[in-house]
């Protein structure tokens, strides 16, 4: 079909030409593939190339009943960039979102752990449990406090290097979205239990195509994003934590732990990774507080 062409070319331009990462790459393709489901289900026998303003109109509409404010918005805007490449490469003259609009929606203020929340929680690692004779406590431990103290993301925490570890002068390589890279500070506690870590990891019977991957399973394999979620899970249970958490939850504690302390936001903007300092600036609302002690502190008309 011409239209199952123009949907890998896209997702071949995605890859090559604006460098997403697979899992960006997939939420594209599955946004185009409801669209398909929806033409399919309801019997019109167009394609994506040939479709018009109203059928998409209705498309969205129905998808609405089912999604959130946030998820219709990200569904318009997946569209819009599959049917904006569609113009670019001729496969059609115009795109059928231009004058759709996404919903309005509040900017969600990111979940936060305090500092005894955090210490809590990876005090309720058990360190002397082992599977195979490998205390793999040790590697939860340094997977939680590199987490916390470098603000990383957890596609990059379990894409890290034993090559990206630069200790001697401090930092981390940590490959971002679009596989931009970055260096991120790391201090000497989190070196420390990394290297714990690192004394256990030379048990494992490690897969050949791993032998550079930092974290790993007991199989000798990369750690998948659901077990880091299975692992903080687990822990926030252990000690009733009466809060949902995930490995993002850590990167937001972060961010606002060293805004509250007086780091500079465009620092903070550098280690996140954050293309722009907009996203960035979602932490200046975290803690209000805060910013009245500075303005208190710094202002002359206090």
């Amino acid at each position: 079909m011409k239209w199952q062409n123009a949907l890998n070319d896209y997702k071949y331009y995605l890859k090559i030409e604006r460098g997403l990462s697979a899992n960006s790459i997939t939420n594209y393709e599955l946004d185009v593939e409801k669209l398909i489901n929806y033409l399919e289900a309801n019997n019109i026998s167009i394609s994506p190339i040939q479709i018009d303003y109203e059928t998409v109109q209705s498309f969205i509409y129905d998808a609405s009943k089912q999604l959130n404010p946030r998820s219709q918005s990200r569904l318009i805007s997946g569209l819009r960039s599959f049917f904006a490449y569609l113009v670019f490469e001729d496969y059609r003259k115009t795109n059928p979102l231009d004058h759709i609009e996404s919903p309005k929606i509040g900017r969600k203020l990111p979940d936060t752990l305090s500092i005894d929340e955090i210490d809590s929680l990876i005090s309720a690692i058990d360190l002397g449990k082992e599977f195979n004779a490998i205390r793999i406590g040790e590697r939860n431990r340094a997977i939680l406090e590199t987490l916390y103290s470098c603000g990383l993301r957890v596609s990059e925490l379990i894409n890290l290097k034993l090559s990206d570890l630069f200790f001697d002068e401090g930092f981390l390589k940590v490959t971002g979205k679009g596989n931009k890279q970055r260096f991120v500070p790391i201090g000497p506690n989190t070196q420390e239990y990394i290297n714990f870590w690192k004394e256990e990891r030379v048990k494992i019977n490690i897969h050949p195509e791993y032998k550079d991957t930092l974290f790993l399973n007991n199989r000798g394999k990369q750690l998948t994003r659901a077990m880091i979620f299975t692992i903080i899970k687990n822990l926030a249970k252990a000690i009733n934590l009466n809060k949902v958490i995930s490995p993002h939850t850590f990167r937001h504690s972060f961010a606002t732990h060293l805004l509250e302390n007086g780091a500079d936001l465009r620092a903070i903007q550098l280690m996140l990774g954050h293309e722009s300092i907009t996203t960035t600036e979602i932490y200046m609302h975290v803690d209000r507080s805060h910013l009245k002690e500075v303005l208190l502190k710094h202002h002359p008309r206090k």
